[in-house]
């Protein structure tokens, strides 16, 4: 969670009232396509819009092209065909050669990396977060003043002549965010945030994630954690594994389609239904095996099936496979036929 009152021209991020999307493009991609060593192809046509203060989520299997397509949103990597736009301006290696557009565009985009190691190479986490706002020029007395609120914010504060090499994952994970926050980018990239951190870590980051959103931050999130969706995303981008969106739209409508989740490699054929219990007025339906009888409910599930409009919570695999193969015939037992199952 943010620590601080960060209100000031000089400080990080304001909080305000409520959060507002804007009709005004960040982003706008057309029909992007790139492949590695030119043989092996990473997106195929994708074509999407990010607009202000919008938080949107890339979900796919992995190498699908999200962690690609974040890498060309930052300038890190160019489309081999398409056109990629930031801000209104065309981004590419050329125009990243002016010096001068070169520095508004890293001064607006920020990109935290999946593996904090990549990220984080100084001698000290002060140099490291000063790295940054140093290669854009800052005065020396900004950069200190940034740095202290950052890591204030962040809760870093006691480790900030630490070496980062000595520091657990979660705090390393911590610096490679202030490096990035310290110069107060518009748009945030996020590539796998969550993964590899512990449970604690990972409710820590996705509460600043949700309260950056809530300053006003534009956020591009590369994800496989399915369940934290509607806290940090408005909008999802679904990818195919033949790299290229096949879905789009709010995380609860994404979520409730099993279907688009298996075909995509989200989910497998036995996972827990990520969606709500529907048909709540006739509660016995979702909360009893209605093959076996037995009570069961999200946590304690062995398996989850969607028919007919509702969930369906299974106490084990065999009995989610005898529901599959007949479903109209266990729906059509009593209570006490289920318990004789």
């Amino acid at each position: 969670m943010v620590t601080g009152s960060l209100v000031a021209e000089e400080r990080i991020v304001a909080i305000p009232a409520s959060r507002t999307v804007s009709r005004e493009a960040v982003f706008a991609c057309e029909d992007l396509r790139y492949a590695y060593l030119e043989r092996f192809p990473a997106l195929d046509g994708v074509s999407f819009t990010v607009h202000r203060g919008e938080r949107v989520a890339l979900l796919g299997a992995n190498g699908c092209g999200k962690s690609t397509l974040l890498k060309i949103l930052d300038g890190l990597l160019f489309a081999d065909a398409g056109t990629f736009r930031a801000f209104g301006q065309p981004v590419t290696a050329d125009d990243l050669e002016d010096e001068q557009f070169s520095m508004g565009f890293r001064s607006r985009v920020g990109f935290i990396f999946q593996n904090a190691d990549a990220q984080v190479f100084s001698p000290t986490v002060r140099e490291e977060v000063a790295f940054g706002p140093l290669q854009l020029g800052w005065p020396v007395k900004k950069v200190e003043r940034r740095i202290d609120d950052v890591l204030a914010m962040l809760d870093i504060a006691d480790l900030a002549e630490r070496a980062p090499y000595q520091l657990s994952g979660g705090e390393k994970k911590r610096v490679a965010i202030a490096s990035v926050l310290v110069m107060n980018p518009e748009v945030l990239l996020f590539d796998e945030p969550t993964a590899a951190l512990d449970p604690r870590t990972q409710q820590w980051l996705v509460d600043l994630i949700a309260e950056l959103g809530r300053a006003g931050k534009t956020i591009v999130m590369a994800t496989h954690d399915l369940d934290v969706l509607d806290v940090v995303a408005d909008r999802c981008l679904v990818f195919s594994e033949d790299h290229r969106i096949v879905a789009e739209g709010p995380p609860d409508t994404i979520m409730r389609d099993r279907e688009l989740l298996l075909k995509v490699n989200l989910i497998h054929d036995h996972s827990l239904a990520h969606v709500p219990r529907r048909n709540p007025n006739e509660e016995w339906e979702t909360m009893i095996d209605p093959v076996c009888g037995m009570e069961v409910d999200e946590d304690s599930a062995a398996g989850a099936w969607d028919h007919a409009g509702a969930t369906y919570y299974f106490c084990s695999i065999p009995c989610l496979e005898r529901f599959k193969a007949d479903p109209e015939r266990f729906l059509a037992l009593s209570p006490d036929e289920r318990s004789m199952g």
